[in-house]
């Protein structure tokens, strides 16, 4: 699974990455992004991309209590077209969630060892990502997940599953294509061989801890 990540970089840097315009919004950097929290993501607008901020969860419409987006933080790409939760989603709002790293423990027995899985060059990078609009008479909640797949060969020494990071050359097609078999092609592990995976202290594993300690060597 995917249950924690960070963002370190500015909207300058993630407008140019994503091809989309900036817009007046904080965005602090943020050290360790948990379940629930708000997060930066990517949709095809009606006429180029936008940035929003959807709930990390995803509630789907039908829901009757926002609760089960608590569940939803990850869809398995093996299931993710067929699943109730998530098919229409796939069909019709998908969303790239930029990051510049991920979080994974190692371990059977507690305290787990955390790592941080990022590019060599640390750069960021976008996460496969589903959203959804749940409406209640307070509003609309707009959320969304992030798709994993089976791990490449660095975060297998880690954990059994690990995020879709896309490519940027296929961000249009995620964003944009209609076919779903091309889109299932997309989430594949990343190559192994442009990551790095390095010990960090459990500092981390506190979701309510945030900033650069969370990236101190184990």
């Amino acid at each position: 699974m995917c249950g924690r990540f960070n963002l370190r970089t500015n909207l300058t840097v993630i407008a140019d990455t994503f091809g989309v315009k900036p817009r007046q919004m904080e965005l602090p950097l943020r050290f360790n992004i948990a379940p629930t929290q708000d997060v930066l993501a990517i949709r095809q607008g009606d006429q180029e991309r936008e940035l929003f901020q959807p709930r990390w969860g995803l509630i789907p419409s039908w829901a009757k209590d926002p609760s089960i987006g608590n569940r939803m933080i990850n869809a398995r790409c093996e299931t993710v077209a067929e699943k109730p939760s998530f098919r229409s989603a796939f069909k019709r709002r998908r969303c790239l969630i930029p990051a510049t790293g991920f979080y994974e423990w190692k371990g059977k027995k507690s305290p787990k060892q955390p790592f941080h899985i990022h590019m060599q060059d640390d750069s960021v990078f976008g996460f496969a990502g589903l959203w959804e609009t749940w409406k209640s008479p307070d509003g609309p909640t707009e959320s969304c997940t992030i798709i994993t797949t089976e791990p490449n060969s660095l975060t297998a020494e880690i954990h059994d599953r690990m995020p879709v990071i896309l490519h940027e050359d296929d961000y249009t097609i995620w964003l944009t294509d209609d076919e779903p078999d091309e889109l299932r092609g997309l989430l594949m592990p990343y190559p192994a061989d442009e990551m790095v995976a390095e010990p960090v202290s459990r500092h981390v594993s506190n979701a309510r801890n945030e900033g650069p300690e969370c990236l101190n060597p184990a």
